[in-house]
């Protein structure tokens, strides 16, 4: 492992992931004010002015993009700034037009494993497209427990999210299963393309089983308790099938 490459690839992306929500901030200081849950927000709340703001916020954009190209490579940057563009000039604005936009700001959120498989010296294909698709599907849950949860405050600042309608939580729990079921065969195809071994492909199997299944009792009744509980089980899902993936690939 080429620990220097390592760091420069996770202080680049970082650079570029702040930069990315610095804008998708400035760019929604207005809807922020009216929700509950962002109006503490240095913008809304006076703290900070859009002029300094808009100064940090490029600043470690675009440093964080020419640090990847310099010490990285040239494709990794370019999809560090892929990213930066799809999230806050493509999936930002449409938040307050399409329930859609949810779908389209999962490809931005896939996009940082990608660059890391080109960091590292990988190239376009199945095996990164696995990758791409595992980090896509694994957000569709994980953001409709969100949506659901404050689709009361996303209403009062007239966002349009998947789910944010839905009262009782029967359509949020159907999409919540059917993508978490999605996942769980695409999770499987690092190691059917040979790129880990039979622990990681059992592992997922498992992790994607669990996932499945607190999605499933959403279905059954929506509660705020059972959604935050698809919430708690995403974030550690995503790391748990990761370290799978490293161990795996390490003892192989």
């Amino acid at each position: 492992m080429d620990l220097w490459l390592l760091a420069s690839t996770l202080i680049g992306t970082a650079l570029v992931a702040a930069g990315t929500n610095a804008w998708n901030q400035i760019r929604e200081r207005d809807v922020d004010a009216l929700m509950r849950r962002t109006q503490r927000r240095p913008l809304p709340s006076g703290r900070l002015t859009p002029r300094a703001a808009a100064w940090f916020a490029s600043a470690i954009t675009v440093g964080g993009v020419a640090y990847l190209a310099v010490t990285v490579n040239l494709l990794t940057a370019g999809l560090a700034a892929l990213t930066f563009v799809s999230y806050v000039c493509l999936y930002t604005p449409l938040k307050r037009t399409t329930s859609l936009n949810t779908l389209i700001g999962a490809v931005p959120g896939a996009l940082p494993i990608v660059g890391g498989w080109t960091a590292a010296g990988g190239s376009l294909g199945a095996g990164v497209a696995a990758l791409f698709g595992i980090l896509f599907l694994w957000q569709l849950p994980h953001f409709l427990a969100i949506a659901w949860l404050y689709r009361d405050d996303y209403r009062a600042g007239g966002l349009q999210m998947l789910g944010g309608g839905d009262e009782g939580g029967r359509d949020t729990g159907r999409m919540v299963l059917l993508y978490a079921t999605a996942l769980l065969p695409i999770s499987l195809l690092p190691t059917l393309l040979g790129v880990t071994g039979s622990m990681y492909f059992f592992g997922a199997l498992g992790l994607g089983l669990v996932y499945a299944a607190v999605g499933a009792t959403l279905l059954a009744a929506a509660t705020a308790a059972r959604a935050w509980r698809v919430f708690f089980v995403s974030i550690v899902y995503l790391p748990a099938l990761l370290t799978l993936m490293v161990l795996d690939k390490v003892a192989a």
